[in-house]
């Protein structure tokens, strides 16, 4: 199994479920287990595995420290 990788950015909820608007521009929408209700809307950092161009199996989100 490979390493989970990190990916920074916004998230957010849309119709289908939620999307991460990575820093650098692009858009990941996410499969997840856990529901992120307190994380939607904030920057995160989102642990998991892309599993296509557009898409990441997520393992874990938690909120980003803004330094």
């Amino acid at each position: 199994m490979t390493q989970a990788n990190e990916y920074t950015g916004l998230l957010v909820r849309d119709a289908g479920g939620f999307v991460l608007k990575a820093d650098g521009g692009m858009r990941y929408r996410l499969t997840m287990l856990r529901t992120p209700i307190d994380e939607v809307e904030k920057r995160v950092i989102v642990t998991g595995h892309l599993t296509s161009d557009d898409q990441i199996e997520a393992d874990g989100v938690r909120l980003c420290k803004e330094t």
